[in-house]
């Protein structure tokens, strides 16, 4: 099935992962391996195979600069390291169904959103967690001749929840690995900051499968000191229930795949309010800390589907892929979230694995949080004219250059950036013109060459 294929890919190094922004709580889910890049690709260098080991090395670096728009003209470079072994415990000691999951990450850089765009969004999905951290420590447990599947251990919600393959054929934040909307409206956990976990994935029918999870919420596990070592639950707030209800095609005989999901979220973690501070002031302006709120819920709708196979034997089509996502509950930043994007892979003659695709979404911003911009920019002497819509799009191609190195150059606009980074600004910030460029090393499959 496609969900525990999009798993075990992250789980081996396949893909990598983002986190936070430094201005929201913005996170995604990197895919450094394009399924459709690699579908004839010869196989990594394994050389522990034989004894139930999957190594994993890769590389994934993103580059972008403002050529105009945003608070002024800069460039930033964001990276990651992964290194992961995924351990068959049925082949090492006769654990019949059991994998043991382990990846570290070390991520460096600087976010070019913070820096001089001062948006909530970044354009740099790899950014975030910006040290060498303990990333996924789980016991994988099939049952039921692999119809039900539990993983339970340290990991995060967003590598297992929200995500598609699609999505990470763009560099920009607010689609890649997930929709930007859950992590600025719920508890949400990101990769790399692990915390406990567990969830479960039941296959009623070949194309039916339910999925839901629990995962720890722990202010700890985002603190730039935290190395996701430390396995105590001191300081947790609660807990978030994502669930997921899945009808997939994409089975060999599947001429045109495809994937629709409902899904939501059930956030029992504290937060911080977005507009009153702990004495019902407006907190942005009087300094005093947020109110602590506690209990949000969330509901979404997506899918992906390919529309044209011209050759089975090849990756060659185009796909389509859509997301709407709705605030249920709560005090939240956002009150909905619309994305859609498509992808053409096989480009020019000769070119089966290059990707072009477009993506674009829109994030509507929340009474409250239009209260507390607006609030800001009249306090600094502005007018109270803040857009309550921030749109971003990307256009970009996917180079294969080898089974093993990926090129993405990337073109990004931001039509009404909000001003979460510049809050005193008296007037709106400028439209955000973005080059970017995007690259993925997969050093096992270098090594097999």
């Amino acid at each position: 099935m496609y969900f525990r294929k999009m798993g075990a890919a992250c789980m081996a190094g396949a893909m990598t992962c983002t986190a936070p922004v430094a201005l929201a709580q913005d996170q995604a889910v990197a895919d450094v391996d394009p399924p459709s890049a690699q579908s004839d690709a010869p196989a990594q260098w394994q050389p522990l195979a034989a004894e139930g080991v999957t190594l994993s090395l890769s590389y994934t670096g993103e580059a972008a600069t403002n050529v105009s728009g945003g608070l002024r003209r800069d460039a930033a470079h964001a990276g990651q390291v992964y290194v992961g072994a995924d351990l068959d415990l049925d082949r090492m000691i006769g654990v019949d169904g059991a994998t043991l999951h382990f990846a570290v990450t070390n991520r460096h850089g600087k976010n070019l959103a913070a820096m001089a765009i001062g948006n909530n969004t970044s354009v740099q999905e790899i950014y975030g967690t910006q040290n060498t951290h303990l990333a996924i420590l789980t016991w994988q447990q099939s049952f039921l001749d692999g119809r039900l599947d539990i993983e339970a251990g340290r990991s995060q919600a967003n590598i297992h929840f929200l995500n598609s393959p699609l999505y990470c054929h763009f560099q920009t934040n607010s689609a890649c690995g997930n929709p930007t909307f859950v992590f600025k409206n719920s508890n949400f956990t990101y990769f790399p900051a692990s915390s406990w976990m567990a969830h479960a994935k039941l296959h009623v029918t070949p194309q039916v499968m339910l999925h839901a999870g629990v995962y720890e919420v722990n202010p700890d596990r985002k603190r730039a000191s935290d190395h996701g070592f430390n396995f105590s639950t001191k300081n947790a707030t609660g807990v978030i229930v994502p669930w997921e209800l899945s009808f997939s095609r994409d089975s060999a005989d599947d001429w045109l795949p495809g994937h629709y999901i409902l899904g939501g979220w059930f956030d029992r973690g504290d937060y911080a309010d977005p507009l009153r501070d702990d004495q019902v002031g407006i907190a942005i302006l009087t300094g005093r800390p947020a109110a602590t709120r506690n209990g949000r819920s969330g509901l979404y709708a997506r899918f992906d589907q390919q529309l044209t196979r011209p050759d089975p034997a090849s990756p060659r089509g185009l796909s389509i892929f859509g997301v709407a996502m709705t605030n249920l509950s709560g005090r939240v930043e956002e009150s909905r979230y619309l994305g859609m994007g498509i992808v053409q892979t096989g480009t020019f003659a000769g070119r089966d694995q290059d990707t072009i695709g477009f993506a674009i979404n829109d994030q509507r911003f929340s009474d409250l949080a239009m209260q507390r911009m607006n609030a800001a920019r009249v306090a600094a002497g502005g007018r109270a004219d803040i857009r309550r819509h921030q749109y971003m799009m990307e256009l970009a191609y996917g180079l294969q250059v080898n089974p093993a190195i990926r090129l993405s150059p990337n073109l990004q606009y931001i039509l009404h950036p909000d001003q979460t980074g510049a809050p005193d600004r008296t007037r709106n910030i400028r439209n955000a013109f973005i080059l970017g460029f995007k690259f993925t090393v997969d050093a096992m499959r270098l090594l097999g060459q």
